[in-house]
């Protein structure tokens, strides 16, 4: 792992290279400007940025006239926004007709700079990847950012891309080149199979290198793209592997552990445990309190890992 990078940070920069890129792309902001680092574009290309105020469902349907007359439109806002307070509008005016908007979630999972659970959502995933037409991606780092930003923006349809506050490790190559449905295994291992998703992947790389060095051959699977899910690709891991572990910043109901399990049990039953948040929303506290807090730091997982190995 290499540097300390900002998720938004990449964003706002990479709004700025997909306008001089493609000249139908815009962005439009829920007056978070600021927070999501959306200011960036609209200093370098004002013409380009459309701020529409506190009214967070305005914006989805504005963004959706946008892309009927052709454009494609980006929409900023927090997760905790986009997907609950404007729910009735994504899906009816984006993911029912397939529209072309993208939809960037900010501020995901609990570490969000002390806003509390108001400004928090931890069911954001399931809620997403429940949508017909929905394509749901939660890169691990800011450079992944940036590729899958320029890999989503050729996409024909609606997109949630889920994006998170604070500057963390880079583990992504420079050269990586994002393709949808595809993941990324980071570690090979054969006695546990750790898969993760977003930032969590960060933490599970970590635990993987702890393990290690108890001999425990932990894999991990990164999963960028939750839908539509790469089932290959958790198949093999699975069966080159004793157990699967999930990881994520989210609920375990309906998020990259239900959707794991859901593969597994179909294509390849084998044991699986899920490493998240347990049927509780998040609040205010440091970031490295709340990690611990709700069992998501790498300690937590080498734990959860080595139990469920301990179970076989």
């Amino acid at each position: 792992m290499t540097g300390l990078l900002a998720q938004r940070d990449s964003f706002g920069d990479t709004m700025i290279e997909l306008c001089d890129r493609d000249p139908r792309v815009v962005l439009v902001d829920g007056d978070l400007a600021n927070s999501t680092k959306s200011d960036k574009l609209a200093v370098a290309r004002p013409d380009r940025f459309f701020m529409m105020g506190i009214a967070e469902q305005n914006l989805v349907g504005v963004a959706a006239g946008m892309a009927t007359v052709g454009l494609k439109p980006w929409v900023a806002s927090f997760a905790a926004f986009i997907a609950t307070r404007d729910l009735d509008q994504v899906r009816v005016v984006v993911a029912q007709p397939k529209l072309n908007v993208k939809l960037a979630a900010h501020y995901s999972g609990i570490l969000t700079g002390y806003t509390g659970k108001t400004h928090q959502v931890v069911n954001d995933i399931a809620i997403m990847r429940s949508f017909p037409n929905m394509v749901v991606v939660a890169p691990c780092d800011a450079v992944e950012v940036r590729a899958a930003m320029l890999a989503l923006n050729e996409y024909d349809g609606p997109v949630y891309l889920r994006i998170t506050r604070d500057p963390a490790s880079v583990v992504t190559p420079e050269n990586y080149v994002f393709s949808l449905g595809r993941t990324i295994e980071l570690r090979s291992g054969t006695d546990i199979a750790l898969v993760a998703t977003g930032a969590q992947t960060l933490r599970a790389l970590e635990a993987a290198d702890i393990l290690a060095a108890d001999r425990v051959s932990a894999a991990v699977l990164h999963v960028p793209t939750i839908k539509p899910l790469d089932e290959a690709a958790i198949v093999g891991v699975a069966k080159r592997a004793r157990c699967v572990l999930t990881c994520e910043e989210h609920s375990i109901f309906g998020g990259l552990g239900g959707a794991v399990a859901e593969v597994l049990g179909k294509l390849h039953p084998t044991r699986v445990d899920r490493l998240g948040l347990r049927d509780v929303d998040g609040e205010s506290a440091a970031n490295d309190a709340l990690i611990e807090k709700y069992g998501l730091s790498s300690a937590a997982v080498v734990q959860r890992a080595k139990d469920l190995l301990a179970s076989l």
